[in-house]
């Protein structure tokens, strides 16, 4: 008995759509949960550009860079984005097995010291012999504030205090001097006059061109394949998302609960789309030589340690 040709369509139609390709999972580490810069992977995943990609993210969120990428080292995790380069470099160094695949942010513009609004302190001037915050050793922040301590020659005390809440809590609690934040956590308070900021990573000349966090990939997954070419395109799509479409505001404050409002008054101020852009790490040589005097490598990287640790795939359609 000869199947209608209708019902045989529909039958060819049908078991083609069940045999569409998977998606490929891509497990990826973010370090400070809630930052415009580190929300690039939730906001692309949450607007559907991964998928696109063909890509099922899931999400790990870390108190800081060095705790990702150990879990990208280990293998628990693929990705990992927003720790800093230096940790990265350093890790790389002794033999993990981990490489750069993206700039995540250049300079620091982002990242501000504090203290209560009663606090004595007015400035760094005020902070010689004092405590000062950073999140975890090697992390980003650490190294911006051994290089904010070396430009105004002060001899404060930094300590790691872990990721922002804590940190505030210890700050306004007395447990350390001055406190470390990242915008846009903790601006509210500023605007209610309940903290102070004293300093800014914005100035900090030694790093304004130089990339200080990155993406890092695990070396077994960037050799599966197009993988890591199409996150990372991923990643520029949504950036190139979240600068253009409002909507990106309104799925931010659902992720984050920071007010939409608060973010588009400060976005172009703290995180200039420019400083985000994945393609380029800027001033290696620089990093390279900060990496060495602040012990994260023990010697130089050969030449071909230097080409071999950065791998950015470039773009795709």
């Amino acid at each position: 008995m000869k199947m209608p040709k209708a019902i045989l369509l529909a039958a060819v139609l049908s078991l083609g759509a069940t045999e569409a390709p998977a998606a490929d999972k891509l497990k990826v580490a973010v370090a400070q949960r809630g930052q415009w810069d580190t929300a690039i992977t939730e906001l692309g995943l949450r607007a559907g550009i991964f998928a696109k990609r063909g890509l099922e993210i899931e999400t790990l969120y870390t108190q800081g860079g060095p705790e990702a990428h150990q879990a990208v080292i280990s293998g628990s995790m693929d990705v990992a984005c927003g720790g800093g380069i230096e940790s990265a470099i350093g890790a790389f160094a002794r033999g993990a097995p981990l490489h750069i695949v993206g700039s995540a942010m250049i300079g620091s513009p982002d990242t501000y010291w504090f203290v209560p609004a009663n606090s004595p302190i007015r400035s760094l001037n005020d902070a010689s012999g004092k405590t000062i915050s950073f999140s975890q050793n090697g992390s980003s922040s650490h190294t911006a504030l051994l290089a904010l301590l070396e430009q105004y020659k002060v001899d404060a005390k930094p300590v790691a205090t872990g990721g922002h809440p804590q940190t505030l809590t210890m700050t306004m609690t007395g447990q350390i001097d001055i406190g470390r934040g990242a915008a846009p956590n903790g601006l509210d308070l500023v605007e209610e006059g309940k903290i102070r900021v004293i300093a800014r990573g914005s100035e900090i000349k030694s790093r304004a061109d130089q990339s200080v966090r990155v993406c890092v990939a695990n070396r077994a997954v960037i050799e599966r394949g197009d993988l890591i070419a199409r996150f990372m395109q991923g990643y520029r799509d949504t950036l190139d998302w979240m600068y253009s479409d409002p909507a990106a505001m309104k799925i931010y404050q659902e992720f984050s609960s920071v007010p939409q409002t608060l973010m588009a008054k400060i976005r172009d101020e703290y995180f200039p789309k420019s400083t985000l852009w994945p393609d380029q790490i800027r001033g290696l040589d620089l990093i390279l030589a900060d990496a060495l005097k602040n012990k994260f490598i023990q010697k130089p990287l050969t030449p071909e340690q230097t080409k071999d640790v950065i791998r950015i795939p470039p773009p795709i359609k």
